[in-house]
């Protein structure tokens, strides 16, 4: 499932190439019929995300509520700003990208050049490409008609004279007006790039002191905290070496503080690099090695059996709340 640092940067790249512009609405599926021609022919003014939802807002105070859940993806096409992450899936956004970003792309620029911009374009000089769809046989080559027909089950199109992104596969597609929007967000928790950072702080670690879930769900409950989700709450935790079990109420006001911190700073790293990089400090081929290979990104993710970059003891898998976790049972205490 796409975590909250896929869905903002997804957001980015509405608002860089399609707010401001005309859309043409359309669901070549035909699930989304009613909807899309609510918002076809208007102009989109506005797109942000909450964690793991995004929310499209068009000029008749329309918006576009998406989660793309387990199977949703956007693909991007047409003269839109691309970065190494963007082409290393083909314009797809969305799912968890774990393939990892060839740090030679954008013409060898070192990806610590990149730190502090503020945009989808975050690895290297921005290009201008036109990506055939993520289906296809492969990406960079252009279009012989515009726009490219729908490949696969497009839920909704929206297209400008120069942009197009399809949706596969989400969780949610609908219509909202302004209260309904409001309604959504009031369920969700503290998000690092939307809310203020000392309130957020304040509304998480009031809600998970109080909590006897274990931390580890809390972490992944969208209404404590928003956008973690199953890499960042494995390595979150393990970053604090706290027990996934350990109830919220039993976490040390401190620790919970800090939980929050870290996750404002790998959210930043999230939406900046396009990867969940979770190991700090790493630099030239280090660094290399860590944006193109999810084995060199995470401290526990994915790492069941073998040894713990600390201690040695092998990384435990479980499950919790139906989801794969990882941790170590020696650090982790």
């Amino acid at each position: 499932m796409p975590e909250g640092h896929s869905v903002h940067r997804i957001a980015r790249q509405f608002a860089k190439n399609f707010v401001g512009h005309r859309v043409t609405a359309s669901s070549p599926q035909g699930r989304f019929a009613a909807g899309a021609a609510l918002l076809d022919g208007h102009t989109m003014v506005e797109a942000k995300a909450v964690g793991k939802q995004m929310f499209l807002r068009f000029d008749d105070d329309r918006w576009l509520r998406v989660h793309l859940g387990m199977y949703g993806a956007w693909d991007f096409a047409g003269d839109i700003s691309t970065d190494a992450t963007i082409r290393s899936a083909s314009g797809r956004m969305g799912q968890t990208n774990q393939r990892g970003t060839d740090p030679t792309d954008d013409e060898g620029t070192d990806l610590d050049d990149a730190a502090g911009e503020d945009s989808v374009s975050s690895i290297g000089a921005p290009r201008r490409s036109r990506f055939r769809m993520a289906e296809s046989e492969s990406a960079g080559a252009e279009y012989e008609t515009w726009p490219p027909e729908p490949v696969g089950q497009v839920r909704v199109r929206l297209l400008t004279d120069t942009a197009v992104a399809d949706l596969r596969g989400p969780t949610a597609c609908e219509v909202l007006d302004p209260p309904q929007v409001e309604a959504v967000l009031a369920k969700l928790g503290p998000d690092p790039l939307v809310d203020d950072l000392d309130e957020g702080e304040r509304r998480f670690v009031e809600v998970a002191s109080r909590k006897p879930t274990p931390i580890g769900l809390l972490l992944m409950d969208q209404s404590v905290v928003s956008g973690i989700g199953n890499v960042y709450r494995a390595e979150l935790l393990f970053r604090a070496r706290l027990d996934p079990h350990t109830p919220g109420r039993a976490v040390p006001t401190d620790v919970l503080r800090a939980l929050w911190r870290d996750w404002v700073h790998l959210l930043d790293i999230g939406v900046r690099t396009g990867q969940m990089l979770t190991i700090d400090d790493l630099t030239g081929e280090q660094l290399a090695q860590a944006m193109a290979n999810r084995a060199d990104r995470h401290w526990v993710y994915k790492r069941e059996g073998l040894p713990c970059r600390v201690c040695g003891t092998n990384v435990v898998l479980e499950e919790m709340g139906a989801r794969k976790l990882y941790w170590c049972p020696k650090d982790q205490v």
